[in-house]
């Protein structure tokens, strides 16, 4: 380690080969917290190259508990957080739309870190318990098309980090490696980040990654399409910037998204939603996400058909039914 931060401190960079070994040594309990203090500092001072990500990625991946979901077409639909926004759990309801749809969701993620209820605060709220048991798993999308993997059980190796980033108590590199390191290592994914800088790292990043992706930036800060103003998106093909009217929808205010400052005003706002009794705006934001995510899988369809296809889920009740059915499998 000591001959890798004298290089770094020279203002040299890793290649991915030397990203992913140092941290594979970190993960592996082979640095003390001041060493793992002193590298993650660097990248508090400097952007990350794409070569860092996608070695630190590969490490991350090596490290975790691995789930096997490659017999079914799979999707991840997550975002990086830390936009301070603090909207309602989009990425979740839009998980269950997609499901509802027929399309087969593995979805990675944690408690709230840039909002008070993340996607696993309002799963474990309603009463899903997380395993890191590949045949649960597989069971749960095989029967609902949707299962959920809690970080935590699938990547041991960061509690030898957990308490330097606790210290530090800043934005480092490991908040944008969580939509990066599912386990279950979906072929499909999309990807809400917080800055237009992320956005064009993700995509090179991305570009090389095998995935089929979608990655997305609102233009007014969000790591999600919040409908608020216009998105920027990046997937394998090409980039466009699109705006509300461009899924049929008219443009919500901020306050509209609100998520609540509690797990109790959190879930009874994504009950609504999936209850299709939810003011327009929530419910729209929620479509045109889900309508994202039918897009990343096929994008010969166009934004229109996509927000269909997403409608239909949510107003027949099949979202609601795959929720209903996950927590009943509990």
């Amino acid at each position: 380690m000591k001959r890798v931060l004298s290089s770094l401190f020279e203002g040299n960079s890793l290649t991915r080969q030397q990203a992913e070994e140092i941290l594979l040594k970190i993960g592996q309990n082979g640095c003390s917290d001041i060493e793992i203090s002193s590298f993650l500092t660097v990248f508090l001072m400097r952007e990350i190259t794409p070569d860092e990500l996608t070695g630190f990625r590969d490490a991350l991946l090596k490290l975790c508990v691995p789930v096997d979901l490659s017999g079914f077409d799979t999707i991840d639909v997550c975002g990086t957080g830390g936009d301070g926004k603090n909207t309602f759990n989009i990425s979740t309801l839009s998980a269950f739309v997609l499901s509802g749809a027929g399309i087969r969701v593995a979805k990675h993620g944690n408690y709230g870190v840039s909002s008070p209820v993340g996607s696993s605060n309002v799963l474990e709220y309603f009463g899903y318990r997380f395993s890191n048991d590949a045949g649960r798993l597989r069971r749960e999308i095989e029967t609902v098309g949707f299962t959920f993997m809690h970080a935590p059980l699938f990547h041991p190796a960061m509690k030898y980090v957990a308490p330097v980033r606790r210290a530090l108590q800043a934005k480092t590199f490991f908040n944008l490696l969580g939509p990066m390191v599912n386990p279950a290592r979906p072929p499909h994914q999309l990807v809400g980040v917080y800055s237009q800088k992320v956005l064009g790292l993700f995509g090179q990043v991305y570009q090389r990654s095998g995935k089929n992706f979608l990655i997305l930036h609102g233009l007014d800060g969000y790591d999600e399409i919040s409908l608020t103003g216009a998105v920027r998106i990046i997937s394998n093909a090409e980039e466009e910037v699109v705006g509300p009217a461009d899924f049929g929808f008219a443009p919500v205010a901020a306050a509209d998204l609100f998520g609540g400052n509690s797990a109790d005003e959190a879930a009874q706002i994504f009950l609504r939603i999936l209850e299709n009794r939810a003011p327009a705006p929530q419910k729209n934001v929620v479509l045109a996400n889900a309508a994202a995510g039918l897009r990343c899988i096929d994008p010969r369809k166009s934004w229109s058909e996509c927000v269909a296809l997403a409608t239909e889920s949510l107003e027949s009740g099949l979202a609601l039914k795959s929720f209903k059915r996950l927590i009943e499998m509990q």
